[in-house]
């Protein structure tokens, strides 16, 4: 994901192994690719005898997302916001109250 997401274009198969690198084999690469694409994490288009891939959502959407999922239906979710709010560092937890301020302040309150 975070090869697609730093190259802002759609990417084949080839193109994501030669970005990563390693050892990984060009099957797994493409199995990868085709799995994320049936959970609808990427989207895809045929191109020449293949397909390129890109990311259903950017990196900060993602990121979002993957918070929201770590409080769902949590019977702790208090504890765990509050173990989350007390691990930021100052500048993190200044910049988080002015957008929930912000947030706030657009929803009215």
């Amino acid at each position: 994901m975070a090869a697609l997401w730093a190259a802002g274009r759609p990417m084949s198969a080839t193109e994501v192994l030669d970005e990563v690198g390693g050892d990984l084999a060009y099957n797994t690469v493409q199995t990868i690719l085709i799995r994320l694409h049936e959970k609808a994490v990427l989207d895809r288009r045929r191109e020449g005898r293949g397909h390129v891939y890109w990311p259903v959502e950017d990196a900060s959407t993602a990121a979002a997302s993957q918070m929201r999922a770590a409080l769902a239906n949590r019977p702790d979710r208090h504890a765990v916001l509050q173990r989350f709010a007390a691990s930021l560092d100052q500048a993190d937890a200044d910049a988080l109250r002015q957008m929930l301020a912000e947030t706030e302040h657009k929803r009215g309150a």
